[in-house]
């Protein structure tokens, strides 16, 4: 994508302006110093309807040009611009005081982007502070101290964040924006534990969470963590996880950490996609309660499951996949060998334990579909792209009101597949047609219409073909 000259663009819109709000009154009391810099046209954008929400999860305190272009085109529809609010808890100690700022204004679709420096809880409640935020369409939290971030909590800066989602805007950041932006935070308040430390004891004392604080659409049950590989925080993590379904912290009895190596991002759209830009990142699931997690004893827990993202690839945190994951687990404080990297289960159970109903050629026609209406759901079918033009068809039906998911995980380096949901004339009513090698598809569907209807799921090879199997979880929400 390409990104304009910030030079530029500074030309064009040269206003900054520097102001020290330390006098400023709210409800006759005075509010805490705090130092906006505004960058960017003096006037917000005004505009009826935006397109998102859309949130950037990044590795490290830095913003990544192409996640945040991708964030801006999704929330103005690649037409317009909008207006960045940065929140930082300290300033910059060298270099440019707006960095974050600096990096928003070189891309295309940014009006202006304002700095703010805050410095104390009671800086949630600054009225300037929350009038920039309301007239934002995207928040993004720089690195530092996640602490501070959590003192924000049930304050008015919550609220006006809040409020730029629920209009279709977005919120992000790096390092400590990370965090935040999760909805169970790792919050550092008493300093930061390392995976020795935590594994040791899951209930070090530096280990320290804020729940209750920010919980966007799609991406419950998570929490976030940064830095990943290079400070090799995997085990820390498998530890927030263990303590979250221990705690109750989470739902469900699960708990999935999102850990995003240095340099990469995870864009996460209105639907629930999230897809890398940078080099790696993690989603590691939790989906059972630990074998031990005592305080002052070494973490037992079996069987992680864990996705590794490289980039372009994506993860549906909407229709979270049951199948692409490998497994590692913690003994005695001990994680298996290679927690980084492993080879993906692509021909997995079906959740419940069912075996997937594997495909039989030539499936390429409706005519020649495999039958699967009588699978019991929770189901999963299996296959193969043998040439590049091969089709795989498979038979279900539905009745009124009834909803079905399908969820297509894709093995890695093997071949593009794309899915389709058909009716029984043939007609596509749904289609999920991500781009790139390796990258897994999902669609949902409700019958709206009376009375039962025959339908068809169709995996497409788009490029390239291979013997490496897809595996599809089916799921059903009865009416």
């Amino acid at each position: 994508m390409g990104i304009q000259s910030g030079r530029a663009k500074a030309a064009s819109a040269v206003v900054a302006l520097l102001t020290l709000v330390s006098t400023l009154t709210a409800a006759g009391s005075a509010e805490a110093a705090a130092t906006r810099i505004r960058l960017g046209s003096a006037s917000d954008v005004s505009r009826a309807s935006w397109q998102g929400p859309a949130f950037t999860m990044n590795g490290d305190g830095k913003m990544i040009p192409a996640s945040m272009s991708a964030a801006i085109d999704a929330i103005r529809g690649t037409a317009g611009s909008l207006d960045v609010v940065v929140i930082a808890g300290s300033a910059p100690t060298t270099g440019s005081p707006t960095p974050e700022c600096d990096a928003a204004l070189a891309l295309p679709g940014v009006n202006s982007c304002t700095s703010w420096t805050l410095t104390a809880a009671s800086d949630g409640g600054n009225s300037q502070v929350n009038a920039d935020v309301r007239n934002a369409e995207f928040v993004y939290f720089a690195g530092g101290d996640q602490c501070r971030y959590a003192a924000w909590k049930g304050s008015a800066l919550e609220a006006s964040v809040e409020s730029v989602v629920a209009k279709g805007g977005g919120s992000g950041g790096g390092s400590a924006g990370h965090h935040v932006n999760s909805p169970v935070v790792y919050d550092a308040c008493k300093g930061s534990v390392t995976s020795a430390e935590a594994l040791a004891n899951p209930y070090d004392s530096y280990v320290t969470f804020t729940t209750g604080m920010f919980d966007w659409p799609n991406y419950g049950g998570v929490i976030n963590d940064s830095h990943f590989a290079a400070r090799d925080r995997m085990g820390r993590t498998m530890a927030f996880v263990a303590r979250a379904i221990k705690d109750g912290r989470t739902s469900g009895g699960k708990a999935w950490g999102v850990g995003v190596e240095e340099g990469s991002s995870l864009l996460l759209d209105k639907n629930g996609k999230a897809t890398l830009y940078g080099k790696e990142a993690y989603v590691v699931l939790g989906d059972h309660q630990p074998e031990r997690a005592t305080s002052g004893k070494p973490l037992s827990f079996s069987d992680y499951k864990i996705w590794r993202l490289g980039p372009g690839q994506s993860h549906d945190f909407k229709n979270r996949p049951a199948c692409g994951y490998y497994l590692r687990s913690v003994t005695d404080g001990v994680i298996d060998a290679n927690p980084y990297s492993g080879t993906p289960r692509t021909t997995c159970e079906a959740p419940g334990g069912t075996t997937p109903l594997a495909e039989t050629e030539a499936n390429d026609t409706r005519a020649t579909a495999d039958d699967a209406t009588a699978l019991a759901y929770p189901a999963a079918l299996t296959g193969t792209m043998k040439s590049t033009t091969d089709r795989d068809h498979f038979r279900i039906s539905l009745v009124a009101g009834e909803q079905i998911t399908v969820q297509c995980t894709i093995p890695d380096g093997a071949y593009d597949a794309d899915l389709y949901l058909l009716d029984s004339t043939g007609s596509t009513i749904s289609r999920s047609v991500n781009d790139g090698v390796g990258a897994d598809e999902s669609l949902t569907h409700t019958r709206t219409a009376t009375g039962s209807g025959t339908y068809y799921i169709e995996l497409d090879a788009y490029r390239g073909s291979g013997n490496s199997p897809y595996t599809c979880a089916l799921t059903k929400t009865k009416p």
